[in-house]
C-alpha cells in the first residue's frame, strides 16, 4: 500500500489528508448527534410538568439548559418569561426561534466541511491522474526520441499508477458523501422534532403567562 502511495506521487498526499479529516469529522458527528444530547424523548413533557403551575427556580432552568440542545431552546423560553412576565406571545415565540437557530447552527457544524471533501476528493484524484499522465507521456516522448521508441510495458505501468489517484479520490469521496447525506437527514429530523416541541412549549408558556 505504501509503495502504491509513493508511486502515485505528491498529488495523493492531499487526498490522504482529506481522508484523515473526513474520518475525524465522521467520528465527531457520530459522537455529537446522539439523541440524548440533542432532543431526549421525554424532555418536553418533563419541562411542561415542572412549569405546570408556575415558573421553576433558576437552578431547574439551568439544569434544563445543560441537558441538551432542546433543553437550551426550552430554557430560553422560561428565562424570557421569568425576566418579563408580561412578554407578548410574539416576543416569546421570537426568543425560542432565536435559540432554535443557534441550536441548528450547532447541529450543522462540520457538515459543510464533510460535503466539501466529498466534492473535492474526485477532483483532486483527477488532478493527480492528469499530472501523472503528463509526466509519463513526457518521459515516453523523451525516450522515444533518444532510443528510437518507447517501452509499452513501462507506459502501461505508468498509466496504472497515475490512475491510482482517481481511484483513491473516489474511495475518499464516496464514503464522505454517504455520511454527509446520513448526517444531513439526521439533522433535519432533529430540527423538525425541536421545532414541533418548541411550538408546543410556546403554547404551554402562553397559558402560564395568562
Amino acid at each position: 500500500m505504501f509503495s502504491i502511495i509513493q508511486a502515485a506521487g505528491w498529488p495523493i498526499w492531499p487526498l490522504l489528508a482529506c481522508s484523515i479529516v473526513a474520518l475525524a469529522l465522521v467520528i465527531e458527528r457520530f459522537s455529537s448527534l446522539k439523541t440524548m444530547k440533542i432532543a431526549p424523548p421525554k424532555l418536553l413533557v418533563e419541562a411542561m410538568v415542572v412549569s405546570r403551575t408556575n415558573l421553576p427556580p433558576p437552578e431547574v432552568v439551568l439544569k434544563l439548559e445543560q441537558n441538551s440542545l432542546l433543553g437550551e431552546v426550552l430554557a430560553s423560553g422560561l428565562r424570557a418569561l421569568g425576566a418579563n412576565p408580561r412578554i407578548s406571545e410574539a416576543d416569546l415565540r421570537s426568543t425560542l426561534e432565536g435559540a432554535g437557530r443557534q441550536a441548528a447552527h450547532k447541529l450543522e457544524r462540520y457538515l459543510a466541511a464533510l460535503a466539501t471533501i466529498a466534492s473535492a476528493a474526485p477532483l483532486l484524484g483527477l488532478l493527480g491522474t492528469v499530472i501523472g499522465m503528463i509526466e509519463i507521456f513526457g518521459a515516453q516522448s523523451g525516450n522515444a526520441s533518444s532510443a528510437g521508441g518507447g517501452n509499452p510495458a513501462q507506459l502501461a505501468q505508468g498509466i496504472s499508477i497515475a490512475l491510482y489517484n482517481t481511484a483513491f479520490g473516489l474511495i475518499v469521496a464516496i464514503p464522505a458523501l454517504i455520511f454527509w447525506r446520513y448526517f444531513r437527514a439526521r439533522v433535519d429530523g432533529y430540527l423538525l422534532s425541536m421545532e414541533l416541541a418548541a411550538e408546543q412549549f410556546v403554547r404551554h408558556l402562553n397559558r402560564l403567562r395568562k
